[in-house]
């Protein structure tokens, strides 16, 4: 089925994609937040000239040759543009079928485990603790994600002892059964990593995500090998030979693609599928609740090796107020620590007109 048209509707921080197929079928996607306006300028620009008019039923090949007509521009941007394209197909076939589109995908509707993600850093051990009793109790959550170190940090804590004094807190917190995640957004050199991660070992923590800065590979694989709790890492990766790379040197225990960074379902399940042949699980990076979460809902239900949780952004409008009124309906509701896929075809959501009717509009046609 050949597609005719895309429309974007974006502000700053969400770019929502409808597009429409000869038949007159549509379907929602989204590119990836943050710097949204730019991206949708790179789909407009660099995406839908190589893909209007063009039969969307082999959507990995119509992926490849965007990326290959845009060989000079392989960089962030255009993968996260690919994403729009790629999970409006998805809504799109999904409604065609009258399935959601964890049945295209192989899976099933139904629960998920999330752990409580928190992005902050500017907030005291105590008050962080605090919060996290408060979810657990309201919502069931058992796992649990905060932060270690200064985001790409060269060794320095967002204020001395901030780390060393998290760890036990979170611990003695939460008490002996809570699962404990930590991420260290690229922060450490390899000794300090390691260091940290026999603290977070003495305190059974269980994940420890990008310890080194990303793209130093050997340095994350250095962290990997000299620890036992699974070090994990790959979010910010949108480029496939680096995906392979990653995998075949076992640079980590656990594969976290983002499904708007690395260029949609597509692109995140050939990812997924290397790291089932190399025996890694995949708990993919999620960390708003635009859509980006609902997708991974969709692919964690399908995934063969998915890993444990889903993760689940607990921050709302003091830090991201951009998350406000975006859907008809909240498709993310947590009862027993666990997030629900719907059987609604497609993604089983409508983008809120209120928030279209303030979004700049812009689209590409035959």
């Amino acid at each position: 089925m050949k597609l005719t048209r895309i429309e974007t509707f974006t502000n700053e921080f969400v770019g929502f994609v409808r597009v429409t197929t000869e038949d007159g079928a549509r379907g929602w996607g989204q590119v990836s937040t943050y710097h949204s306006d730019i991206t949708c300028q790179v789909l407009h620009r660099q995406v839908a000239p190589w893909v209007l008019g063009q039969d969307t039923d082999d959507l990995d090949n119509l992926l490849d040759i965007v990326t290959e007509r845009e060989h000079k521009f392989p960089g962030s941007y255009l993968r996260r543009a690919m994403g729009g394209l790629d999970t409006a197909v998805w809504d799109m076939r999904g409604k065609q079928a009258g399935k959601p589109v964890v049945e295209l995908l192989g899976g099933t509707p139904g629960p998920l485990r999330a752990y409580a993600s928190s992005m902050k850093r500017d907030i005291t051990p105590e008050q962080e603790v605090a919060r996290m009793q408060r979810l657990r109790d309201a919502h069931g959550f058992d796992a649990f994600k905060v932060r270690a170190g200064a985001e790409v940090g060269r060794d320095r804590d967002e204020w001395p002892g901030r780390t060393e004094e998290i760890i036990p807190a979170m611990r003695k917190g939460m008490g002996d059964d809570a699962a404990l995640l930590i991420d260290a957004n690229s922060c450490y050199s390899p000794p300090r990593a390691i260091e940290v991660g026999r603290m977070l070992e003495d305190n059974g923590f269980s994940h420890f995500e990008e310890p080194c800065p990303y793209w130093e590979l050997e340095q994350t694989k250095e962290v990997t090998d000299a620890l036992s709790i699974d070090v994990t890492g790959g979010e910010q990766d949108c480029d496939l030979p680096t995906w392979r790379r990653m995998i075949d040197m076992r640079a980590v225990d656990i594969v976290q693609p983002d499904i708007l960074y690395l260029g949609g379902i597509c692109r995140t399940l050939r990812v997924a599928r290397m790291a089932e042949a190399a025996g890694l699980p995949v708990t993919p990076h999620c960390a708003n609740l635009s859509l980006v979460t609902l997708f991974t809902m969709h692919l964690l239900r399908a995934l063969p090796n998915a890993g444990k949780y889903l993760e689940f952004s607990i921050e709302g409008a003091d830090y991201y107020p951009w998350q406000q009124g975006l859907f008809t309906h909240d498709p993310y509701v947590i009862e027993d620590g666990q997030a629900r896929v719907s059987d609604a075809p497609g993604w089983g959501i409508e983008v809120a007109p209120d928030w279209l009717s303030r979004a700049h509009y812009q689209a590409s046609a035959l």
